[in-house]
């Protein structure tokens, strides 16, 4: 009989929800747990989104031996002590982006799990996509000829947040909207970058609040990045050659993928197929990599993690953007 993977949900937030969802949409999963500070608004989460348990302690969840894999949902500030303690219990983690808040945090938590053979990842939606890969694909096969250029946003007017506005809470666009950016730019040109230029506009609270970032690669190819919290944006990913470019419609969640000439007219679209919200394939990489007894996800390896939280730590410094977890403030 085929195996019904239990799943946790730590912390009872929005995205938390969303995982739940996605969950009753899946085969061989069940939304088996759910843990809050408050075990009220852990009870009232599992009525209302069809969670079998309920824990009032991060602690009982990752605890419970029954729970296959921990999806951790809390603030970015607050991914390396809940990863931690889940990995101290044994028990796999599919972790929220940004990872950790700075690429220290993330070295700890990783080395950990690999010390202890526990699974973790960071749960990047984008990188698990199938339609993302079909994305880098169009990059390389021609259709446009020698890509040169790329260029990616994500704005959403997100600074009434708390989340977002608070140092010690990991705010700011860059964490939050320009990973998603970043991710975008490795995943279609790679990681041969040679040169960062990069200047942001920063709130009352010292977060980042705009965000423009210039990677420069060896070959001379260059990608545009934007992140912003105060206003809203197209989301588009555009990459540009000789023969013409590609335009995809949201780099956050990318559904279509239009192919244009040197002369703008319209050649070819790529539709991503029907998904539940998809966030399902990060699980389904997630439960087939801990299957295989393996330590981290092809997808999302542990490398590719710690170089995201490289880059990010390097602009964060030089726009004087730290967060009291940093060692370098």
């Amino acid at each position: 009989m085929r195996k019904t993977y239990k799943i946790g949900i730590l912390g009872a937030g929005r995205i938390a929800r969303k995982m739940a969802a996605t969950l009753h949409g899946m085969d061989g999963v069940e939304a088996y747990a759910v843990a809050s500070r408050c075990i009220d608004k852990a009870a009232a989460f599992a009525r209302d989104n069809g969670v079998s348990r309920a824990y009032g302690s991060y602690d009982e969840l990752a605890a419970d031996p029954m729970v296959d894999l921990v999806y951790v949902a809390t603030p970015h500030a607050m991914h390396y002590e809940h990863a931690r303690l889940c990995i101290g219990h044994g028990r796999p983690v599919l972790c929220e982006k940004a990872f950790t808040v700075n690429v220290a945090q993330a070295e700890e938590l990783l080395g950990m799990a690999r010390e202890r053979g526990v699974f973790i990842t960071e749960a990047i939606w984008t990188r698990y996509m199938p339609f993302s890969k079909t994305v880098s694909r169009l990059v390389g096969d021609g259709s446009i000829g020698t890509p040169m250029t790329l260029m990616a946003s994500l704005c959403y007017p997100v600074a009434h947040k708390e989340r977002i506005m608070r140092p010690e809470l990991g705010g700011g666009a860059l964490l939050d909207l320009g990973v998603y950016a970043l991710n975008f730019a490795y995943m279609a040109f790679g990681t041969d970058v040679v040169k960062v230029d990069s200047s942001c506009v920063k709130t009352p609270t010292g977060v980042d609040a705009q965000d423009s970032i210039t990677l420069t690669y060896a070959d001379g190819r260059m990608a545009v990045l934007q992140a912003n919290i105060h206003c809203a944006g197209p989301r588009h990913g555009v990459i540009c050659g000789d023969r013409g470019y590609i335009v995809v419609d949201n780099i956050n969640n990318p559904q279509r993928a239009c192919v244009y000439d040197a002369d703008h007219r319209l050649r070819r679209t790529l539709v991503c197929p029907p998904q539940i919200t998809g966030y399902e394939y990060e699980v389904i990489e997630s439960l087939k990599a801990i299957g295989r007894g393996d330590v981290e996800c092809a997808d999302m390896p542990h490398a590719e993690t710690l170089r995201v939280m490289r880059a990010m730590d390097s602009l964060r410094r030089e726009w004087g953007v730290s967060f009291p977890a940093d060692d370098w403030r």
